[in-house]
């Protein structure tokens, strides 16, 4: 079974340089183009293996105040992080010898970044503010992870709620587990395959050219290009709606799953190869509709060809969906026979009769 890789001691015996942490901690380095990987046999960059988002599950998108306006910790930051991430260790080795499955298992993560945050602009290394209109698209999504809102069919439900995907950008940032990413190439193709929910083919071929219209995809249509010798620039619109910008579980973003995309958004991503295990990955995200600015997150993917994907059985007997709207008609049906809610339950909501009749609620008539 895969297990936490915790590297905290490995970063605190290396020369702060050859971490590429610069001596003023409030500056960023641009990223390297020195190195030039291997090519395909077809001429392209090759970028072939697997990147797996344990080593930055840790790392929050938003910078924490209490690093002001600097990207990197310092060296006694670092440290007095070692406490937490022995306590780790000796709690994964514990439930090995005990012989049991917990936390220690569940989430994984390689500690110790010296960075504050994802985001390198703005350089507050924080989110911009939704607009208006953002904060009223918010207020209207559904989701299971938005405390207080009620269930009544699937349309109450995100596409992750549902199995279908956690959405795009969202499924390029790291989760708890499950953060498995394999790059697939062919002539003419990238794939990036998700060990959570999905599977983005982007063509590298023809980039200018626009997708087949009426073709719509829950990652967007992509288009990838070349820029260099180590680089790859990808530009996706057209993102199918349903999905948060961001996962809720991903560490320092905005809270419920409940950041909206407008059609007028636009990613641009970089994979840029620095070294023969590390990609440096850029993200810039405008959307003028929801945010007051654009931003863009930098993190470094680090190759390890060791990982294993395991199946992420989302849909496989998920009762999920159904058991939130059986149970949430029946507080909402008890609540109004104590008197606390003003309107009953609509015996006519959905879910339909094709529905699995247990899911209409209690009390009900369910022959008709």
């Amino acid at each position: 079974m895969r297990h936490a890789l915790f590297i905290l001691a490995g970063l605190l015996a290396a020369p702060a340089m050859a971490q590429g942490v610069p001596d003023d901690l409030t500056t960023m380095p641009p990223v390297s183009d020195a190195y030039q990987p291997g090519t395909t046999s077809w001429g392209d960059p090759d970028f072939r293996g697997t990147w797996p988002l344990n080593d930055i599950a840790e790392l929050p998108v938003n910078r924490p105040e209490q690093y002001g306006d600097r990207y990197w910790k310092t060296e006694a930051e670092i440290a007095a992080e070692q406490g937490r991430v022995e306590a780790l260790e000796e709690a994964y080795q514990s439930e090995d010898e005990r012989g049991t499955i917990g936390l220690g298992h569940w989430i994984e993560y390689e500690a110790g970044s010296r960075r504050t945050s994802m985001i390198v602009e703005p350089a507050t290394g924080r989110l911009p503010e939704f607009t208006p209109e953002g904060i009223r698209r918010s207020a209207l999504m559904r989701s299971s992870w938005t405390a207080g809102q009620t269930y009544d069919w699937t349309s109450d439900f995100d596409s992750w709620d549902r199995c279908n995907t956690r959405g795009f950008p969202a499924s390029m940032f790291p989760f708890r587990y499950n953060n498995g990413i394999r790059i697939f190439q062919s002539p003419g193709f990238v794939v990036l395959n998700l060990e959570m929910l999905g599977t983005r083919i982007v063509p590298v071929a023809g980039q200018d050219q626009p997708w087949p219209a009426g073709i719509q995809g829950w990652f967007g249509n992509s288009r990838g290009r070349w820029l260099d010798r180590n680089t790859l620039e990808v530009v996706t619109d057209h993102v199918q709606p349903g999905a948060s910008v961001f996962n809720m579980a991903t560490r320092g973003v905005p809270p419920n799953n409940t950041t909206p995309m407008s059609d007028e958004a636009v990613v641009t991503e970089r994979f840029h190869m620095v070294g023969p295990n590390t990609i440096t990955y850029e993200m810039h995200y405008s959307d003028p509709v929801i945010w007051q600015g654009d931003f863009t997150t930098r993190v470094d993917w680090t190759r390890d060809e060791s990982y294993e994907f395991f199946e992420y059985a989302c849909h496989e007997g998920n009762v999920q969906v159904r058991n939130y709207i059986v149970a949430n008609r029946v507080e909402r049906e008890q609540e109004y026979a104590r008197g606390r809610m003003v309107d009953p339950v609509d015996p006519n909501a959905a879910p339909p009769p094709a529905m699995d009749p247990a899911s209409r609620g209690v009390g009900r008539n369910t022959q008709n």
